[in-house]
């Protein structure tokens, strides 16, 4: 199988599957505990049914999304995934720049690789900038800092790891720090050539370049990687953190991996824009519900105004209708595009966007829909 070849996410997976050594690919595709988590974000999906309407002209449809006065091409973005320049030197802005020809967002992660100043000259428009409060609050402000004068019109905060969660699959794969190239590690390695030469061409373990300023003159990727390691998790991160940047920010401020309905009324009270809602992609807690089942829950809480942009388990432009009539704008979506991008560069990750994108349109032909805009509840059978 090649790129061209590939018909839907999951051939994705399996190209890069077949690219990656499996500490590389398990890194990407594992979840938390049993991953339970990662089964419920599908299952969540598997519920709902589509309810066709017919005899509706949709010879034309509109797939465009408006977020934070901000018209995008289709109602899907890149989920902020760390570490990306390991599956495949500068990943980040591959991602980016699929992003700009998508006319989509990429959300990019402060765990990064590529620092925020680079990948915003790839992608001006379409990079919102994602961040982890760490155990530094002059550091926390001096990314928002940075965020603002490079021109990121949207900050992203997730606060959804208080603590490093039990991975097991990294755990048995010797994925840890500080990291060690055993044996076995090695053994695995070589079998899949092209990712050693590009990993032994570009200096082993990739920096973290947005924690470079932060680091001593002269630290190598393990010492920023260990530093890094150092300030975060920081579980002391509270709504007056969070009560702090919205002070310094002046764009778009928004909050992702709240659960709870509660919560998101919080988040409404402190001057917050936007929730992106998640369960971190069931790498957290893998016994929280799927973002699919709270969905409903946190509209109701935050009322019609509030944008909502469901992360967690999208696979398939099916899944992006049905998120979109229970209530959310927009989803994103961060192993696909890893996977695409692992397995073919940027054009890997166009490809997983391509393929999502003309599902959706495919859908939208069936059940009679001519634009995003116009999907809601009616078109679920049962209707929640």
């Amino acid at each position: 199988m090649n790129l061209h070849s590939a018909i839907n996410l999951e051939d994705l997976r399996q190209l890069a599957r077949r690219q990656l050594p499996r500490i590389a690919f398990d890194f990407i595709d594992g979840g938390a505990d049993d991953e339970h988590c990662l089964l419920r974000n599908r299952q969540a999906f598997e519920r709902y049914r589509l309810l066709p309407r017919y005899l509706r002209d949709v010879s034309q449809r509109d797939l465009s999304v408006t977020l934070f006065g901000r018209t995008y091409a289709s109602p899907i973005g890149i989920s902020p995934t760390g570490l990306a320049g390991l599956f495949r030197p500068d990943a980040d802005l591959m991602l980016a720049a699929a992003a700009r020809e998508a006319n989509i967002p990429f959300l990019l992660s402060s765990a990064a690789n590529a620092s925020i100043e680079d990948v915003m000259a790839v992608a001006p428009e379409h990079v919102w900038f994602q961040m982890y409060g760490t155990r530094d609050e002059l550091i926390n402000m001096d990314l928002v800092e940075r965020a603002r004068q490079v021109g990121v019109r949207v900050l992203v905060i997730s606060v959804d790891v208080p603590v490093n969660s039990n991975r097991e699959r990294n755990k048995r794969n010797g994925f840890s720090r500080p990291f060690r190239m055993t044996p076995s590690i090695v053994l695995d390695a070589l079998g899949h050539p092209a990712w050693v030469l590009r990993y032994l061409r570009t200096g082993g373990i990739p920096m973290m370049r947005n924690w470079m300023p932060y680091a001593r003159e002269g630290a190598s990727a393990a010492d920023v990687a260990d530093m890094y390691g150092t300030l975060t998790p920081a579980p002391m991160i509270s709504w007056d953190h969070i009560q702090r940047i919205r002070q310094a920010w002046p764009g778009t401020l928004v909050i992702k991996g709240l659960m709870h309905p509660d919560d998101a009324r919080e988040a409404v009270c402190h001057g917050i824009d936007g929730l992106v809602v998640s369960n971190h992609g069931g790498r957290q807690l893998d016994t929280a519900p799927s973002p699919l089942e709270v969905l409903p829950a946190i509209r109701a809480a935050v009322g019609d105004a509030m944008p909502l942009i469901l992360d967690s388990g999208v696979r398939r432009g099916s899944d992006v209708v049905v998120a979109r009539c229970l209530g959310a704008n927009s989803t994103l979506f961060g192993r696909p595009t890893l996977f695409g991008v692992a397995a073919a560069g940027q054009a890997g990750a166009a490809r997983a966007l391509q393929l999502v994108r003309q599902e959706i349109d495919m859908v939208m032909t069936q059940i009679g829909c001519r634009a995003v805009s116009e999907l809601d509840s009616g078109y679920l059978w049962p209707a929640p």
